[in-house]
């Protein structure tokens, strides 16, 4: 263990804030490089808005899918609380619209 690692991050009994927003070295950890559901999700987003009638609707669906299993992976394996509750909070809202879009 470095200087520049917080001895929490080495510990089992963890503060509720490095719980909250540190990762397993110790890094906080509240944005990531966008994985592969979330950059598809971009790319369907973009599509959606530059497509007009039945077309933007499936593409906005496809949109909503992808996000929803961006979220559950986020929900399941996120790096501390706060990227799972994130996953969490973007699922029921993504379930919520999806609901719109049908």
């Amino acid at each position: 263990m470095d200087s520049t690692t917080p001895k929490s991050a080495h510990s089992n009994n963890r503060s509720l804030f490095d719980k909250t927003f540190r990762d397993s070295e110790g890094n906080i950890t509240i944005m990531q490089m966008p994985n592969a559901p979330l950059i598809a999700w971009i790319i369907l987003k973009v599509a959606s808005l530059l497509t007009d009638g039945p077309l933007s609707k499936y593409i906005s669906i496809a949109a909503a899918i992808v996000l929803a299993i961006w979220a559950v992976l986020e929900l399941k394996s996120g790096v501390n609380y706060f990227r799972r509750i994130l996953g969490a909070v973007v699922l029921l809202l993504t379930l919520i619209s999806l609901t719109k879009i049908i």
